[in-house]
């Protein structure tokens, strides 16, 4: 009987030794969010279409950005959406965009740049304080932009939860796209789509005290079952 108490102690510990990162590391927060806010002024798809996901990842002191767009849809620059690919929340002093790539085609003719504390509004979504764009604009506007349908890039000096802040309007992210031909309802127009609801990364979710409890619970399994031996 002290064997299953024991065991079940020994359980405990290595759940709060996890949770705590004390002896294995834990997993880098990583959050996913997904595009499916549509502003595109021509027509929309029906609710819940979801454009292509945001995915942030700790690194550092850094924030490594994934974007990625579905169903043939990819990044353009137009009016309604500001003048940029992407945009985001980031007026942190010293915080900085580096490495901005694309794929499948790599970025165009001028590059791809990145700015922090330097506001910009979309319509539909409000203003933002930091983007993503081509160096040379006219490389990136409707049938001449180039086939990216991924961004990539890295914000230094900042964390994913700084990078999570909403702006006045409520919105976290915006990307502005030509819609993919099969996406009935704005199939081959163009405009800015925006996130909805965070996806829990590897470290979210039940947190601390949802472990805390499971392992008083498998304390009291195991006197539960030697009182009744």
């Amino acid at each position: 009987m002290k064997l299953g108490l024991l065991i079940a102690t020994s359980l405990v510990g290595a759940v709060v030794v996890a949770a705590l990162g004390i002896v294995a590391p834990t997993a880098a927060k990583a959050d996913t969010f997904n595009l499916t806010s549509c502003h595109i002024l021509t027509g929309c798809p029906a609710p819940g279409t979801v454009f292509g996901n945001v995915t942030l990842a700790q690194a550092g002191t850094s924030v490594n950005f994934s974007v990625a767009l579905n169903n043939g849809s990819r990044f353009v620059e137009t009016a309604v959406g500001g003048g940029e690919l992407f945009l985001f929340n980031d007026a942190l002093p010293g915080s900085a965009i580096n490495g901005v790539d694309s794929s499948p085609s790599g970025p165009p003719a001028g590059g791809l740049v990145g700015f922090t504390n330097l506001p910009q509004g979309v319509f539909g979504a409000g203003t933002f304080t930091a983007s993503v764009e081509c160096g040379t604009a006219f490389n990136c506007e409707g049938g001449s932009t180039p086939t990216m349908t991924n961004l990539t890039f890295i914000v230094t000096n900042a964390t994913v939860a700084q990078l999570e802040t909403a702006n006045a309007a409520g919105n976290l992210f915006v990307a502005d796209i030509l819609c993919g031909p099969t996406v009935v309802g704005c199939a081959g127009q163009m405009g800015p789509v925006d996130v909805s609801v965070a996806v829990p990364g590897p470290i979210a979710g039940a947190g601390l005290p949802g472990l805390l409890a499971a392992c008083a619970g498998l304390i009291a399994m195991a006197r539960r079952r030697r009182s009744a031996a």
